[in-house]
């Protein structure tokens, strides 16, 4: 059975000590999304929402939440970050949020690419209130986490922003 990292044998919640492990890139990618009512889906398509863009403001929200994760999470250790990708993109039923951070640290970086798509989904929600009182934000997940040896940098995907379908 495999023992939870941030406890100890008493019980008692510590931050791990990863000073003995080697630096590694880390690149960790997330998703969720946000069920929107089609009166928020038109707004946020023809970009008539009163607070604004709403694809710009949830993108920079992402970024922003990803570089203050060690703040928000307790036991979280602060990463000398990258690079941090957010994508927004509207969907039939609502919109959807990407992550992608990386960096080269002792250890990885899932916990920041969980964190920028919860806020960027957030934003989406406090721009939408006023227009739609049943918004779900949904299945915010971890879709993939990879160490490599910081010398094998695989090229970043040069795809990146936001879209309005």
């Amino acid at each position: 059975m495999k023992i939870l990292s941030h406890v100890d044998e008493t019980g008692r919640a510590v931050m791990v000590d990863v000073s003995a492990k080697i630096p590694q890139l880390r690149i960790a990618k997330a998703a969720g999304s946000i069920r929107l009512g089609k009166t928020a889906v038109s707004l946020i398509r023809s970009n008539a929402l009163k607070k604004g863009d709403v694809f710009a403001v949830a993108q920079i929200a992402g970024i922003q939440a990803a570089k203050k994760t060690s703040e928000l999470i307790p036991l979280c250790h602060p990463l000398p970050l990258s690079n941090v990708d957010v994508k927004v993109h509207l969907e039939e039923d609502g919109v959807r949020v990407t992550s992608e951070v990386r960096c080269v640290a002792q250890t990885g970086a899932e916990m920041e690419a969980l964190v920028a798509v919860a806020a960027a989904l957030l934003t989406v929600y406090d721009m939408c209130k006023a227009v739609d009182k049943r918004m779900t934000i949904d299945r915010i997940s971890l879709l993939e986490k990879v160490k490599l040896p910081a010398a094998s940098l695989p090229p970043k995907s040069k795809k990146s922003g936001s879209r309005r379908a």
